[in-house]
């Protein structure tokens, strides 16, 4: 199922392809929401193989992220973005839900 609510950058899906071709099989980011962190909610991101049956199914220039339907509600608007800084290179969600959070970027709060 695809969805207009979360969008995948240019950046994301250009590192999505580049994991999967250096791993040598197709990947998908999951994108989920957990309870936690200083925040309140935090992000978690894995590399998989498969969806899951209610997963919606993001895609763009030949990649995909998942997310699940309970973190979809609070990624709504949302774009997954993939960042290459001196600080680091990390996946990271602009949320427009979120209204704070914390000095690492990892949680937020709604």
């Amino acid at each position: 199922m695809t969805t207009p609510d979360v969008s995948l950058s240019p950046a994301a899906a250009r590192r999505i392809r580049a994991i999967g071709q250096a791993e040598g099989r197709d990947v998908m980011l999951r994108v989920a929401v957990e309870g936690g962190g200083c925040s309140g909610f935090q992000y978690q991101f894995d590399l998989v193989d498969a969806s899951e049956p209610d997963d919606l199914k993001i895609e763009r220039d030949g990649a995909a992220a998942l997310v699940d339907v309970v973190s979809l509600a609070l990624l709504k608007g949302s774009e997954i973005d993939f960042v290459d800084e001196l600080a680091g290179a990390e996946f990271r969600v602009r949320n427009p839900n979120a209204k704070s959070s914390c000095g690492c970027g990892v949680s937020f709060s709604i």
